[in-house]
């Protein structure tokens, strides 16, 4: 049946606006089919061109979305459990923990030493991350297992004799890595949170590690990286010298089984035994700085989460030494008096204009002061108070953006900021989102930081270690591999955590005196610098905009982040949006849009939202990864 453009019946051909009573409507024509309309008011002398019928039926079209911007795709559902990962595998062996009677604990330590197997690109025993831990009861728990510098590590130590920073040097080879937090972080959360042994949690990874998994094409193609063939053990475990896996072949792991294995047995080995002076012993052979008393020496710190609050619900979140929490609050903090939607639908250029300009100034204020909470004193209090965001609201252009450098912070709240200027944090992390069938959840984040980290494998054990160090400030006013900038508070030191981005979130409704809040939703992604505005995106598409969970992890993203002054966007954000942006005055970086091998995109949202009607669990998994899944029961 031939399908009639509605438009045609109140725009001539030739026709670029109409005027409607006191409303003037603009044409122009997208991709395909998709029409977008952007009306300002007309002259009130305007007298009305068409009835009341045509009237009625240009309305009812202007609340129809651009076709195709948000995919009509529904969650996952599950009554009881639900894991949601990047790779099918690790939420199936999270699931499988969660079925034998283990805890939302036990299951995440499931997932993230199968993680370490499947998905080495960002799973890992050898990088650190952030867990962040909400039981049935309402108590939380933040356990910090990021990567430490190495007592070694001191502040100029990736320049050269004339100042400059070495390329490469904080990202590839031995010098690269800080000293691992995974394997203490999983196994602490085991040990003081879990209800099963370690050893029965940690068997699915055993298993796919000894026994193997099937590669699909994607994943095969991605052991192909150019980082892995620069050092012999990564060169021989995941390319086998040159003849690269193909998709369908069976990938095993047999030395990470046999360190597995170990590990499960004694986690004291790797960071007081005979592991742990194997692993020093490999790093001084290749000239890197982790010793077997930096690993003894590593601890989980157990912290406070962060706390905020947007639009009826309760945030908790991450506190220093991420970046993500305090950022993430003070973003919403200054979005809290808006009606986004009543500005246009999600990614609409309006709401995109006033969420970019919250992102520009909390990202100014994360590039100043953040930093080790050990090692510094930051302004916490200050970047969360709702006063200083109504003071950052303030300065917001309703219809224009505030160019980066005539940016000024508002007086009176913050203190003088250290030395700083623009500093950058890799993309290859991975999140994974937890709830048990008591309602414990969890919502974890760890990396690698690069692709595979350092590229070194350690011989004998099997697994990669990181290239963390590259979080850290190696000279001020140098980007990092992120483009992020960052103060003296992030500059290397002995013994002190990087500056990360890492943001997992769970969201509760309010808790009513002495009642803990109801869980209603468990967020995280990867994406280095992204990872703060990607969440926050989450929250407002949800929150704000109506979208279900599997809509708002697949919805095209968009990012700003102070310098560079620009908002980029994926590939795939819709054309008309970011014309109209281009034209309020921003400039707009399309992620790969002049390669067509290149999907251009970033992120893997894997996301977990309570129905707050049923109490059923939704999963949202990022169809931006192939072989991930969001597995209930």
């Amino acid at each position: 049946m031939a399908q009639i453009d509605p438009w045609k019946f109140f725009f001539p051909e030739d026709a670029h606006q109409i005027e409607i009573g006191h409303i003037r409507y603009h044409r122009f024509t997208a991709t395909g089919d998709d029409i977008l309309i952007r009306f300002t008011s007309a002259p009130r002398t305007a007298q009305p061109t068409f009835c009341l019928t045509t009237l009625l039926l240009t309305a009812s079209f202007l609340t129809i979305p651009l076709r195709g911007q948000q995919p009509d795709l529904e969650p996952t559902r599950a009554p009881h459990a639900m894991v949601v990962s990047i790779h099918h595998e690790a939420s199936d062996a999270g699931l499988a923990i969660l079925k034998q009677g283990g805890n939302a604990v036990d299951a995440a330590v499931a997932v993230g030493f199968a993680l370490a197997v499947v998905y080495p690109v960002a799973g890992n025993i050898g990088g650190g991350g952030f867990m962040l831990i909400r039981d049935k009861h309402g108590k939380t728990h933040f356990l910090d297992y990021r990567e430490k510098a190495p007592a070694a590590a001191t502040r100029d130590m990736y320049l050269d004799a004339k100042g400059n920073v070495i390329p490469g040097m904080s990202l590839i080879g031995y010098k690269a890595s800080g000293v691992p937090g995974t394997v203490a972080g999983l196994t602490y959360a085991q040990k003081h949170f879990g209800k099963l042994t370690l050893a029965r949690d940690m068997a699915p990874a055993i298993k796919l590690a000894s026994e193997g998994y099937a590669l699909s094409a994607e994943e095969a193609r991605i052991l192909q990286s150019k980082n892995l063939a620069r050092f012999p053990a990564s060169a021989r475990i995941f390319q086998r010298d040159g003849d690269f896996y193909k998709e369908g072949e069976i990938f095993k792991q047999p030395e990470l089984a046999a360190t597995l294995i170990r590990i499960s047995q004694n986690p004291d080995d790797f960071y007081k035994g005979a592991m742990a002076k194997q692993i020093g012993d490999f790093e001084q052979s290749g000239g890197g700085l982790i010793t077997a008393a930096d690993l003894a020496a590593y601890e989980v710190k157990d912290r406070k989460p962060i706390k905020g609050k947007y639009h009826g619900y309760d945030l908790i979140t991450a506190p220093p030494p991420s970046s993500g929490g305090i950022v993430l609050v003070e973003i919403l903090n200054i979005l809290s008096t808006y009606d986004l939607p009543k500005l246009g639908p999600d990614r609409s250029a309006a709401q995109v204009h006033i969420i970019a300009e919250a992102f520009r100034r909390a990202y100014m204020d994360r590039g100043d002061y953040l930093g080790d909470p050990d090692f510094n004193t930051l302004p916490l209090k200050q970047m969360a108070n709702t006063n200083y965001a109504a003071a950052w609201r303030s300065s917001i252009d309703p219809v224009k953006p505030t160019p980066s450098a005539s940016l000024v912070r508002p007086a009176g709240f913050m203190p003088p900021p250290p030395q700083a200027t623009p500093v950058k944090e890799s993309t290859e992390t991975t999140h994974f989102s937890i709830v048990d069938t008591d309602g414990n959840a969890v919502s974890n984040t760890y990396t690698l930081n690069g692709n595979f980290g350092s590229g070194v494998t350690v011989e004998g054990l099997g697994f990669l270690l990181n290239n963390e160090m590259d979080d850290f400030t190696s000279k001020v006013g140098v980007p990092n591999m992120y483009g992020l900038i960052q103060s003296s508070a992030n500059a290397v030191g002995p013994g002190k955590r990087p500056l990360s981005a890492m943001t997992p979130t769970i969201i509760t409704t309010p808790a009513h005196r002495y009642k803990p809040g109801k869980l209603a939703f468990v967020m995280g992604t990867p994406g280095g610098s992204t990872i703060i505005t990607t969440v926050a995106n989450d929250i407002i598409s949800t929150i704000d905009n109506g979208l279900n969970i599997q809509q708002v992890a697949d919805a095209p993203r968009f990012h700003h982040q102070y310098l560079p002054d620009r908002i980029d966007m994926e590939k795939k954000f819709p054309a008309p949006p970011a014309e109209e942006l281009k034209a309020m005055g921003y400039i707009i970086n399309r992620l790969a849009v002049a390669d067509e091998k290149n999907p251009g995109v970033w992120g893997d949202s894997e996301l977990i939202a309570v129905d707050p009607k049923t109490g059923e669990l939704l999963g949202g998994h990022d169809s931006r990864k192939s072989f991930g899944k969001a597995s209930g029961y």
